[in-house]
């Protein structure tokens, strides 16, 4: 059973991992601490950027020699395979590292087994250290590969009376500059963002991140029938863009996806499948009610990011639209994660609510 001393040094490892965030995908971010003998900190690193050390590796480096004999956290299981780099449970076992303390077990069978390798060698493993919020800060990662599909934010901005914009349309700025920002931040943080035509047509939006940061996420459009304008923003050459279109729609763009009709729009559960495909971890939906609706309805948010603002309209378009529930006994129901100040603002975040069958077992 871990001991407080185990609970801080894995949190520790938490933190470091959450600074790849945006810079690892298609990889999982991780972070690593390792201990000495002695039981006092000697390195620590984390996951950087895809294709290079992981975290295992950039923590034994810091670590040097005073990693014999001692203990490395980790937040995912170390990896037993060679890609672009080598396996991290090989690199601990030549350490000579005793005891390995880990989060989450790695649910890609093809990196898997660094647990049972390290015993095998003798290295005494523990698990399930802080496993929730491991979890909670890889919950992209974990949810392409235990599903096959993108990780799915919905942000919006409101005001305090759930208004995206004023009765003439006008909603420039509902929010503050620092809550502007921090959504330039959590933009920072996707590999792609979505849009609906109908926001690509009332707002013409760039949909990237400013200042740039590292790799520009890939813009996509859902725009049913083709009517992208070839003019519009998110076709600039600041950043890909993939236009989601129904079969048969003619449209001349470079890269395109033809999806079936479904609900009355796009068959989302198609598109999630082919961002998948293109290695797409975690998709943020910043485009109109209407889209919004639609994957609500399709039970396709993992989670929600909302700025509100401290005014009211009392009039002008919803922040969300029709999302399949007609009686309030079908609500979406969420658990706030976060509820933080952030200038004069408040940012909400929250997840759907486990069943409530399920509550009674303390699952997720």
């Amino acid at each position: 059973m871990a001991d407080q001393t185990d609970i801080t040094h894995m949190r520790r490892a938490v933190a470091l991992a959450a600074l790849g965030l945006g810079t690892t995908s298609p990889n999982p971010v991780v972070g690593c601490v390792i201990v000495d003998a002695a039981g006092e900190p000697a390195g620590e690193g984390f996951h950087e950027y895809a294709g290079g050390p992981h975290a295992e590796v950039n923590a034994l480096r810091a670590a040097g020699d005073r990693a014999r004999g001692g203990t490395a956290y980790v937040t995912l299981e170390p990896c037993d395979h060679t890609g672009r780099t080598g396996p991290c449970s090989q690199a601990l076992i030549e350490a000579g590292v005793a005891r390995v303390v880990l989060a989450v077990a790695d649910p890609n069978p093809v990196a898997s087994g660094g647990a049972d390798r390290l015993r095998r060698h003798g290295v005494r493993v523990e698990t399930g250290v802080l496993a929730e919020e491991a979890g909670d800060g890889n919950a992209a990662w974990l949810t392409w590969t235990r599903l096959g599909r993108p990780y799915v934010t919905w942000k919006f901005a409101a005001t305090l009376d759930g208004r995206s914009a004023a009765e003439d349309g006008t909603s420039k700025w509902i929010t503050s500059p620092e809550a502007r920002a921090d959504v330039h931040r959590l933009r920072a943080e996707h590999d792609a963002i979505l849009a609906g035509i109908g926001t690509v047509l009332a707002d013409d939006p760039q949909l990237t991140v400013r200042p740039p940061r590292g790799r520009p996420p890939l813009r996509v459009v859902l725009d049913s029938d083709g009517r992208t304008p070839p003019h519009a923003r998110v076709l600039d050459s600041a950043a890909p863009t993939l236009i989601a279109v129904a079969e048969g729609t003619e449209i001349s763009h470079p890269d395109v996806v033809r999806l079936p009709r479904a609900d009355g729009g796009l068959d989302l559960t198609a598109l999630l499948a082919e961002l998948s495909r293109r290695q797409v971890v975690s998709l943020l939906i910043e485009g109109g009610p209407v889209v919004a609706g639609s994957f609500l309805r399709a039970g396709l948010v993992d989670r929600v990011v909302g700025y509100l603002a401290p005014a009211l309209l009392g009039s002008g378009p919803a922040a969300l639209g029709p999302a399949g529930v007609p009686t309030i006994t079908e609500t979406h129901r969420l658990t706030f994660d976060e509820i933080s100040p952030i200038g004069p603002d408040l940012r909400l975040v929250a997840r759907p609510a486990p069943p409530k069958e399920t509550r009674v077992h303390g699952n997720r």
